[in-house]
């Protein structure tokens, strides 16, 4: 190549590229079109099925509305203050907590366990797994009418306490201080499959080769479980705890269906239930919204808490 040649080629390479602000962009118009198409189905439904129902609910709290008993007045967060001296609301949110609380760690520890035994190859094990999500798939209202009836006084669990000997078998439904405790144990039944299948899939994403190397270091299985393979089932029990969590906090048909409320004065009524109440039996809704606004708020808060130390324990894993 000759001197003209190179001094061109230099010239060329050594040429500044265009500033940035000068390069072609794309129009505006055709990008926004680009999103809207894709995001404005989502959007709409977000803001017509959940933020405006949440205001709106918001706005009814601020008053006395009761549709049967005009006219509406402004009350501000007189709503609210009356809550926390309402012996009833109270009573709901003590019972609310005890159920979220069984419902939270009963399905985790025993959905844990079963699908450690599950984590296996075959015919028989698959089958199991079916069995036990099968009820996750039920309705909950089919849920509670099977069991209420299999609880009942005088149902055939009763019936087979009194025929081993037990002259007198527990009020499943009609004692105050047992009916908690069952409705909990249903919704736990329905749970559990749910809490199976999530954790058996992180069992299957547990590498076999960390597992391997602990056990040619000496470790024994619990010692290999602790280690490796309960910490990498962290997203897993993240899951679990929030779809938990906020299932129990809004239990409303469960306790409709077989007790409704009782046995006594509210053994049983939850926060969803004395809103449903309230608003649709004795049509307060301003105070029924002003409960339902509040148990939003409580929902979200413990929400977020368990999610950011959950999140902050897989990061630090």
């Amino acid at each position: 190549m000759g001197e003209g040649g190179l001094t061109s080629l230099t010239a060329v390479i050594s040429r500044p590229s265009p500033p940035v602000a000068a390069r072609r962009r794309r129009p505006v118009l055709p990008r926004l079109m680009h999103f809207a198409s894709f995001g404005a189905p989502g959007v709409l439904v977000y803001l017509c099925f959940v933020l405006a129902p949440i205001l709106i609910s918001f706005g009814y709290s601020l008053t006395n509305y009761n549709p049967f008993n005009p006219p509406v007045k402004f009350v501000g967060f007189g709503n609210y203050r009356l809550l926390f001296a309402d012996a009833q609301f109270l009573t709901a949110l003590r019972v609310t907590t005890i159920l979220t609380v069984i419902v939270v760690v009963v399905p985790n520890v025993f959905g844990l366990g079963v699908a450690l035994l599950l984590d296996r190859k075959g015919w028989l094990y698959n089958t199991l797994r079916s069995v036990f999500f099968t009820p996750v798939i039920l309705s909950s209202v089919v849920v509670s009418i099977v069991w209420s009836r299999l609880l009942d006084d005088r149902g055939p669990l009763n019936d087979l306490l009194r025929a081993w000997g037990v002259s007198h078998p527990p009020g499943w439904l009609s004692d105050p201080d047992v009916a908690l405790y069952s409705v909990a144990s249903i919704v736990c039944w329905q749970m559990l499959g749910f809490c199976v299948v999530v954790y058996l899939a992180g069992l299957q994403g547990v590498p076999a080769e960390l597992l391997e190397a602990a056990e040619i270091d000496g470790a024994g299985p619990l010692r290999r479980f602790r280690a490796v393979t309960w910490p990498l089932l962290a997203p897993s029990l993240t899951i679990n705890t929030v779809v938990l969590l906020i299932s129990a906090f809004k239990t409303y048909d469960y306790v409709k269906v077989i007790t409704n409320g009782g046995p006594g004065s509210g053994a049983t009524a939850t926060i969803a239930f004395d809103v449903l109440q309230t608003g649709f039996d004795s049509n307060h809704v301003g105070y029924a919204s002003a409960m339902a606004v509040l148990m939003l708020v409580i929902v979200a808060v413990v929400t977020t808490v368990v999610l950011h130390f959950l999140r902050r324990r897989e990061v630090d894993l």
